[in-house]
């Protein structure tokens, strides 16, 4: 891949089992918070999954203190989280973490090997660690604070969560614009997961965003949009009013490789469009 990925379609089941349940038997990627008494070891076999698996998904090693109140991330299954880099390929992803590409595309349902994006974010089923690799799968580039404007205006609902990601509630309907200037990877029409219909636009420093939860969507795979363009209308948790699956209308803005400029609002502040 480049600076701008070709334009293949990565499902993004996995990146949208975030908004699921936490049903063991389902692809869902939850969030738990460390309660008393809790050990990785306990933590981990609650949900089924390896001490590693847990302790790569969250940077951390095996010498790490758990504390109360820490919130960690539980994939669904044995394995590694990676997030997709320029000029990464499902190739060299399974052979990093002793996978297969069959395994990861099947996981990830992937259309085929060419089926990624620079920021899409895949779990490698039974992948291993390599001792040498650096663990960190949020790693953000520092960038200037007025890269970003806010994608629309609204409530945050809720602070930084999986991944990386902000949530700003509003009236359905609510116009949602581009963060930044860049070119529209992929346009995603349904339940996915929960996550709703959605786009991701890759930027030239090579962060992505994400739109998710959105009712009407303006634009398609491969459009150059400039910072401020209208590319959505805010929905519900499957991007339609009344569908139960969320408090209210709602835009779920992640930014991947930097930090998320909304993680400076606390919870409840109102954020107005800049």
């Amino acid at each position: 891949m480049g600076g701008v990925a070709t334009p293949h379609i990565v499902s993004t089941k996995v990146l949208g089992d975030v908004f699921g349940g936490n049903s063991k038997d389902s692809k869902v990627v939850v969030e738990y918070v460390v309660q008393a008494g809790d050990t990785f070891k306990t933590i981990a076999e609650s949900y089924g999954i390896s001490v590693n698996t847990l302790l790569w998904a969250n940077d951390l090693i095996s010498s790490s203190a758990i504390k109360v109140g820490q919130s960690l991330v539980i994939l669904p299954t044995d394995g590694v989280l990676h997030v997709a880099k320029a000029g990464d390929t499902i190739i060299d992803i399974a052979k990093k973490y002793s996978s297969t590409e069959e395994d990861i595309i099947s996981y990830n349902d992937l259309a085929n090997q060419d089926d990624i994006y620079i920021g899409d974010i895949l779990i490698v089923p039974n992948g291993i660690m390599p001792k040498k690799a650096a663990t960190s799968v949020n790693t953000q580039t520092t960038i200037a604070s007025s890269y970003f404007i806010h994608p629309t205006a609204g409530r945050i609902t809720q602070g930084i969560h999986y991944y990386n990601a902000i949530d700003i509630a509003n009236k359905c309907g609510t116009s949602v614009y581009a963060a930044a200037s860049g070119t529209v990877q992929r346009v995603k029409y349904g339940y996915n997961f929960g996550g709703g219909n959605l786009i991701t636009i890759l930027h030239s420093n090579g962060t992505v965003t994400y739109y998710g939860h959105l009712m009407t969507i303006f634009v398609k795979p491969g459009d150059k949009v400039n910072i401020g363009d209208r590319i959505a209308l805010m929905g519900g948790g499957t991007g339609t009013v009344g569908d139960g699956l969320s408090t209210g209308c709602h835009l779920h803005f992640q930014v991947i490789g930097a930090k998320n400029p909304l993680s400076v609002y606390s919870i409840g502040a109102t954020i107005k469009l800049k």
